[in-house]
């Protein structure tokens, strides 16, 4: 196997792995929206716990502090595009449907439908060449995986559905918006030659629109009455920054539609594991795990190696 083969596996293993991690932030802001009542809240607590860790870390990090004065020259010189900072509006619209959808849906029916818009938003963006790892053509192997991936959300929802099966429409949207956060992230990092700058300015832009948003829910909802004592409903955030920085440090290598690929396989298969011994709707279903089966095999299909053209 040659190394570069070898680098896109070791890309694709990580990044299945972060994505059990994405399941685990869902589940635990699943669980503190429940606790508190307010969805846009959680999304809130969620991105400013995690805004406040980078911002840590980013103090101690001279090559993170150095990616601020790089990326700022790239915005100037017109290198880098300004719509190109924005990708923690994707991160903060994934955190409010964990907030708001996943605790009506389930962790499982969730998570097929972000796989779809994943790959739907992946196979788009690389085609565009949007990326940092320049344009990615479509082939039949890709096509077939995007539309499996579909027809997991068909088979998800079609088979025992429940009271708010229609609701998996929005993790579809928001599935789009997380393969583009992945694609601008990378080109961020790329600009400023650090993972940790790229999730700065994720988060930096995430926790503001959702600060906006909470501070208009507490005015019309009021304060919640009281919070969930359990350290574990407050770790989301910690969560989201180790998923974001290994995304911004890995889609160079494997491209938009492959880094979500292997993502997904982490997610679905933690979801699953999720849903069926600590679930946050009513637990897994038959089409639960049809679904999320169809879903890993579209990721195997999908994920054999093309080739790229720049």
């Amino acid at each position: 196997m040659t190394r570069e083969r070898l680098r896109v596996w070791a890309a694709l293993i990580g990044s299945g792995l972060a994505g059990v991690l994405v399941a685990l932030q869902t589940r635990v802001n699943g669980g503190l929206s429940q606790q508190l009542g307010n969805g846009y809240l959680t999304a809130a607590v969620s991105f400013g716990s995690g805004l406040l860790v980078i911002w840590i870390v980013l103090l101690l990090s001279p090559r993170g502090r150095r990616g601020l004065g790089l990326l700022r020259t790239e915005l100037r010189s017109g290198r880098l595009p300004l719509w190109a900072i924005f990708g923690g509006a994707g991160g903060a619209a994934f955190v409010l449907g964990q907030g708001l959808v996943a605790p009506l849906t389930g962790v499982a029916l969730f998570t097929v439908g972000i796989v779809a818009g994943q790959v739907l938003g992946g196979l788009v963006f690389d085609r565009l060449g949007l990326g940092p790892g320049g344009r990615i053509d479509p082939t039949l192997t890709r096509i077939a995986g995007t539309v499996l991936a579909i027809v997991a959300v068909g088979i998800a929802v079609g088979v025992d559905p429940g009271p708010y099966v229609l609701l998996v429409i929005f993790p579809v949207v928001i599935g789009v918006g997380v393969a583009a956060q992945s694609m601008v992230n990378g080109l961020v990092r790329a600009a400023a030659q650090s993972a940790l700058t790229s999730t700065l300015v994720n988060f930096v832009v995430g926790a503001t629109l959702l600060w906006i948003i909470a501070a208009v829910s507490l005015l019309l909802q009021g304060w919640p009455p009281a919070w969930p004592s359990e350290p574990y409903f407050y770790i989301g955030g910690v969560v989201g920054t180790i998923f974001i920085a290994i995304a911004a440090a890995l889609v160079r290598t494997a491209g938009v539609l492959l880094l979500s690929m292997s993502n997904v396989a982490g997610q679905l298969i933690a979801a699953v594991a999720f849903e069926a011994g600590a679930p946050l709707s009513d637990g897994l279903t038959s089409g639960m795990v049809a679904g999320a089966a169809v879903a890993l095999l579209a990721v195997a299909i999908a994920a054999i190696p093309v080739r790229r053209r720049r």
